[in-house]
């Protein structure tokens, strides 16, 4: 066999390793989809990191990743997948002194409760109108919004149980009180199992079709903001925020396990500001 196919086959069992943790871990597919290529470009730059640990080479490592344009969040995401194989696989439980790069602060792009209203009034097919209301009006990720079946909807108590979201939490959200009667009747012929918005194959919606009814709509209302089908879920954080919901609410309706995740939106409200007159 030769070198760079016995190395190519070293490397695919640890990584085989690699995977499997993960999902015993309950790690989404997502994230070691992610790891993966990142813990390989590490072996081939770092000879023999496969078997064993070193942080002057991993501090050098990540220092070319830098030099080499490599923005903070994939630099960061490069330290989490070795810090993971370094734990898990090396069974190496040693403090790294290692910080994770400082990312820039972005803040959400929130559409206004008007570009709601327009985005919705434009929307006239009633499936991609219910669709993008509940998005919005339970702060529903696309993928929950997705994967959401019949049996998670709870009219009389006006819930929404979403099962093993991001992080693999459920949560309970609200259903829009101004819809729920349409919504009702939309899937009042389906069964528990059923999911809410179907493909028209049956089975779930593609992820790229739902952005694509978002994209659409946002296009149909005239909406300029750099918004994407995310922003619903933005918009409804920082519009219960701004009604005067507690923080605290918000933080477990979204399903944020760190408050400052949440605190976020409170950097994009904007009531007091709408009464601020320029000096000019």
């Amino acid at each position: 066999m030769k070198t760079t196919d016995f190395k190519m086959h070293m490397y695919k069992r640890e990584l085989s390793s690699v995977r499997h943790v993960m999902q015993l871990r309950g790690y989404s597919p997502r994230t070691w989809q992610a790891y993966i290529p990142c813990l390989y470009q590490y072996f081939e730059a770092v000879p023999g990191s496969e078997h064993s640990f070193d942080e002057c080479k991993l501090r050098n490592y990540l220092l070319s990743l830098q030099s080499e344009g490599l923005a903070p969040n994939s630099l960061n995401m490069h330290l989490a997948a070795i810090k993971f194989y370094k734990a898990y696989i090396l069974k190496d439980f040693t403090k790294l002194n290692l910080q994770f790069s400082k990312r820039p602060q972005r803040l959400p792009v929130v559409l206004s409760r008007t570009d709601i209203q327009e985005l919705l009034a434009v929307t006239h097919n009633q499936k991609h109108n219910l669709l993008l209301s509940l998005a919005y009006g339970a702060g529903l990720r696309l993928g929950e919004v997705r994967m959401l079946k019949l049996k998670n909807l709870d009219f009389r108590e006006g819930t929404i149980t979403v099962r093993q979201a991001k992080g693999q939490k459920d949560r309970i959200t609200i259903i829009p009180s101004k819809i729920i009667g349409d919504l009702g009747v939309f899937v009042e012929r389906k069964e528990p199992n059923d999911f809410v918005f179907e493909s028209e194959r049956g089975g779930s919606m593609a992820a790229r079709t739902l952005q694509k009814i978002f994209e659409n709509s946002k296009l149909k209302a005239g909406i300029i903001k750099d918004a994407t089908f995310h922003s619903l879920r933005h918009s409804f954080a920082t519009h219960i925020l701004e009604d005067g919901t507690d923080i605290r609410y918000v933080q477990a309706l979204l399903g944020h396990s760190n408050i400052r995740t949440t605190q976020i939106y409170t950097h994009v409200m904007n009531p007091h500001l709408k009464h601020i007159k320029s000096p000019l």
